[in-house]
Parts: structure tokens; sequence; C-alpha cells
């Protein structure tokens, strides 16, 4: 299943009223947007991608596929977009999927998802009446997601101390 709301913090909320509150916040926006069970479940992130993949498309679905991909790209720093565009340049496009949810007409929530080896894009628009969007990028082999400081403390303090 898609991560949900609540699921978004590290560690659920103790205070019941911020717990509530984010809880509603998160059925609203899936009641507004139409979603049921079996949409997540279309939906869910999986290691192999969902979609059509770029070597299914068209020249020129793929050229709007890689235009989609330089959006993304041109948003990050200099210093990091040469290497993330290396991730489907050339014949590595043919690996990249693209996955839609969602309405086509203006005003309609929707969702797309860009998922090949090493990349993770995602573009939502679906919350506050269509007018509140969220993207992901991502590289699920070398997540920035990795809570370093957890780890250390799972690796290094949970341990019996030797004296």
């Amino acid at each position: 299943m898609m991560m949900g709301l609540p699921d978004v913090w590290r560690a659920p909320f103790t205070d019941p009223r911020l717990r509530d509150l984010v809880h509603s916040m998160h059925d609203t926006s899936e009641i507004q947007a139409g979603l049921l069970p079996e949409h997540l479940r279309a939906l869910s992130l999986t290691t192999a991608p969902k979609g059509v993949a770029a070597s299914a498309m068209t020249k020129s679905q793929q050229e709007l596929l890689r235009a989609v991909l330089d959006v993304f790209v041109g948003r990050i720093p200099e210093e990091l977009a040469a290497r993330e565009a290396e991730k489907f340049a050339g014949a590595k496009l043919d690996a990249v999927h693209f996955a839609w949810a969602g309405g086509f007409e203006r005003g309609q929530p929707h969702y797309y998802r860009l998922q090949g080896p090493r990349l993770l894009a995602e573009y939502d628009n679906t919350q506050r009446d269509v007018n509140h969007i969220h993207t992901v990028w991502r590289d699920p082999s070398g997540d920035f997601g990795d809570d370093v400081l957890a780890r250390h403390h799972a690796e290094f303090h949970s341990r019996p101390r030797l004296v």
C-alpha cells in the first residue's frame, strides 16, 4: 500500500489530538480524491516498476517522458543533476516506467510515477482541491531518506557494553 500521511513521520504521534488531526486530514484527502482500496493496491510501490516501460513507447512518447524527467533533474542542485540524469541517459531510458492515476481534465486529482533502476520520481496533485502538489525524487538503492542517526544508535548503542 501507499504510505499514508500518518506514516510520513519517523514515529507515531503520542498527542492524541495531533494523531487524530493527521488521520482526519489523510482520510479526507483520500475521500476527496476518490481513492478506494483497489486504487491504493494498484498504486502500491513494488520493486518491479508499474506502468508502461519506455521501451514500449513511441519515439515521441519517449521524448515526452525524457522532458518530464528533465524537469525533475532541472530542479535539483547542479552538482547532482548530471549524476542523476545519467540514470536515464541514452538507452537506459528504456527501463524507466511511467504509471498514471487519476483524471485527465484540469481540476481533477492526478498522480504519476516514474520508476526505473536507481530512479523513483513521483508527482502527486490530489489534495486541497487539486491545489497542493508534492513531488519526490529518490534513488531507492542510495536513498537520501536513510536515518543515519537511528542506524548509528542501533549499531553502536543497543549492544551491552563490555567493561
